[in-house]
C-alpha cells in the first residue's frame, strides 16, 4: 500500500524557496486552537515519532515537561522507517503516534491526503510562518530546515584541498574518502539527493556512486563520522549536526557550492487518531513557539522559517547561501525511481 506513495498523495502545491523576513503576516480572523491545559495534563503523555537528532529530541522533551509536567516519548528514527512504521500502525488500525516530524515532507502530503492528520490552525503559524511552509488546510507546517552542504574536517584536508563544488567531489583524489547519508533511510537525503539530480541529471549521482562512498543512514551520522577522522570530505549530509560539532571544537568546515546547496523543510503534524489529543495539541503548539523555534537554531543547529529569530553571529545567513529549491511534489514522483537507481549506483 504504501510502497507507491505517489498513488496516495493526490496533487498538492511545491514549496517554493522565499525565506522569511522579519516582518509578521497579517493574522485573518480565524478561529484558533484553543488547547484545554487540564485535559492536557490529564493526559499526561505525548508520543512523539521524529528524525531530528536525538539530542534536539531529548532536550525538546526536557524543556517541554520541565514547563508542563507532561511526558514526551520520543521515538527516533530515520524519516523512512517513521513513515513505514505510521503506515504500518493505520494499516493495522493502530493508533500510537500523537505528533510527527520528518525531514521528508512528501510524506506529510500522503498522510492528509490519507486523511490521517488533525486540523490544528495555530496564531502563531499564521503570524510568522511564510504561506509556503504551511498548509493551507492547517494540517501540517514546516517545524525545522536544515541544509546538506558539502564539509570537511580541516585536520585531515587542507583548505586550498577542500573540494568547493559538486563537481570536484567526482575528483580521483576522493575516491573511497567520501561518506553519505543513504535516501532510502534519510529522508532529507532523499531530497538533497532529489535535488542534486535535478541539478546535474542522473549521470552525476552514478558518477557520485563510482567514487565508493562510504554508506551511512541517517543524515545525522556524517558529520560525526568526520569528527572523528573515519573520513575527511562529507559528500551527503546535514549542516545542523556540524554546527552542533563545531561548537564543541571538531574541526569541521562548511561549504556552501555555488551552484546550490540542497535545502530540506522538516514538517510536523498532530494525527487526527492521536491518543491524547489535548496533550498532543499542547506539545504542537509548543514545538512553534517563539522558544522552541530560537532553540531550534542556538541548541540544534538548525535553521527556522519563521519570521523574526536571531541567528547565531559566527552563521552563514541563509540567505547568503544560494538554495535548490524544495519540491515535496517532485520527490513524491521520484522517491521509488530514487531508491531503486541509488541502489543501482552504490551497491546499496
Amino acid at each position: 500500500m504504501f510502497r507507491n506513495r505517489l498513488q496516495l498523495a493526490g496533487c498538492a502545491a511545491a514549496a517554493v524557496i522565499v525565506l522569511a523576513t522579519a516582518t509578521p503576516a497579517r493574522v485573518s480572523p480565524a478561529a484558533f486552537e484553543r488547547v484545554d491545559l487540564a485535559k492536557a495534563k490529564a493526559e499526561g503523555l505525548v508520543v512523539f515519532y521524529t528524525s531530528v537528532d536525538v539530542s534536539v529530541a531529548e532536550r525538546l522533551a526536557r524543556d517541554f515537561q520541565a514547563k508542563y509536567g507532561i511526558k514526551v516519548q520520543v521515538e527516533r528514527t530515520g524519516s523512512e522507517r517513521v513513515f513505514q512504521r505510521i503506515g504500518q500502525e493505520m494499516g493495522s488500525n493502530l493508533h500510537v503516534v500523537d505528533v510527527a516530524n520528518t525531514s521528508d515532507a512528501a510524506n506529510f502530503l500522503v498522510w492528509k491526503n490519507s486523511g490521517w492528520l488533525a486540523n490544528v490552525n495555530l496564531e502563531e503559524i499564521e503570524r510568522y510562518w511564510p504561506p509556503q511552509f504551511r498548509d493551507r488546510d492547517a494540517t501540517f507546517a514546516t517545524w525545522r530546515a536544515t541544509l546538506s552542504p558539502i564539509a570537511y574536517n580541516s585536520s585531515l584536508v587542507k583548505q586550498s584541498d577542500a573540494p568547493a563544488t559538486w563537481a570536484d567531489l567526482l575528483q580521483p583524489r576522493w575516491k573511497g574518502k567520501l561518506v553519505k547519508a543513504h535516501p532510502a533511510y534519510s529522508g532529507s537525503e532523499m531530497t538533497a539527493d532529489y535535488e542534486l539530480m535535478k541539478a546535474f541529471g542522473w549521470t552525476y549521482l552514478q558518477k557520485l556512486g563510482d567514487q565508493k562512498v562510504m554508506q551511512v543512514q541517517s543524515s545525522t551520522e556524517p558529520p560525526k563520522v568526520l569528527s572523528r577522522g573515519e573520513q575527511p570530505v562529507m559528500a551527503g549530509g546535514n549542516e545542523y549536526v556540524v554546527f552542533q560539532l563545531q561548537s564543541q571544537g571538531s574541526p569541521l568546515v562548511l561549504v556552501y557550492p555555488p551552484e546550490g546547496t540542497p535545502f530540506e523543510t522538516s514538517p510536523a503534524a498532530v494525527f487526527k487518531e492521536a491518543p491524547h489529543p489535548n496533550a498532543a495539541r499542547l506539545f504542537y503548539q509548543y514545538l512553534f513557539s517563539r522558544e522552541t523555534q530560537q532553540m531550534l537554531v542556538d541548541f540544534g543547529g538548525l535553521r527556522s522559517v519563521r519570521a523574526g529569530l536571531r541567528e547565531p553571529s559566527n552563521r552563514v545567513p541563509i540567505t547568503r547561501i544560494r538554495l535548490f529549491r524544495d519540491d515535496p511534489q517532485g520527490v513524491l514522483r521520484t522517491s521509488d525511481e530514487m531508491k531503486t537507481r541509488y541502489a543501482q549506483y552504490f551497491g546499496t
